[in-house]
């Protein structure tokens, strides 16, 4: 595996790289502390790239435009430390597939990064809850929590529980933090085989397609 790192701060990238080594033994590190560095390194053959917003040589979030304009394969992960949801959605809609502040512990972000390889997209918590639903721009259903709540009494928490079994429930709270299969099976003792039983269940029963839609639409439900 191939990881790029971004950042313009030697401590943060030796820390990203203790914490992502979690991931398997031998992966290959590619460091840029700039966007010159960045936009050198980088290649078609990078598993993912975790980039800085603020670093030498950025102009807003153009070096992100960059990346995905030169190597569209390649999976982007925002690591920055604003947590402004408008910086956060205007990144998700350059088409990063998870927004990731540096105040989150590392574990949040290996939960995050995990996701993310695993063909997800990571959204902050803190982006869901302060946005109305259903107005995530950019992001693929994110009119779920709209659809959600089409019929008058599904937007309860009370609801929620009454569509899901408990073990769902809970199989949708770690969903909701960022955390594959595999780790979801290992938190609550269950096979990755009956997660993903579990989360065709929730699918169904929240009217949405994919995971990304499942957690917005539990937000609304859950604020509501």
């Amino acid at each position: 595996m191939k990881i790029l790192i971004a950042d313009d701060h030697r401590l943060v990238i030796e820390a990203v790289k203790a914490k992502l080594s979690e991931i398997q033994a031998d992966i290959e590190f590619v460091l840029a502390m700039s966007v010159d560095e960045l936009l050198a390194g980088a290649s078609d053959d990078i598993d993912l790239a975790m980039i800085d917003l603020n670093m030498p040589g950025a102009e807003g979030q153009a070096h992100i435009d960059e990346i995905r304009r030169r190597h569209p394969a390649v999976p982007v992960i925002v690591l920055s430390g604003y947590e402004d949801p408008a910086v956060m959605r205007s990144a998700l809609e350059r088409g990063v597939l998870g927004f990731i502040p540096k105040a989150y512990s590392p574990e949040v972000m290996l939960s995050a990064v995990r996701l993310v390889l695993a063909g997800g997209v990571y959204v902050p918590p803190m982006m869901l809850s302060s946005v109305p639903p259903g107005v995530i721009a950019g992001i693929p259903g994110s009119d779920a929590a709209h659809r959600a709540s089409a019929t008058g009494g599904a937007q309860t928490l009370e609801h929620l529980r009454n569509v899901l079994t408990e073990r769902q429930v809970e199989v949708l709270q770690l969903l909701s933090q960022g955390k594959p299969n595999k780790l979801i099976g290992r938190a609550l003792g269950i096979s990755e085989g009956t997660v993903k039983i579990h989360l065709a269940a929730i699918f169904r029963a929240l009217n949405v397609r994919n995971r990304t839609e499942a957690v917005v639409a539990a937000q609304s439900l859950t604020e509501a």
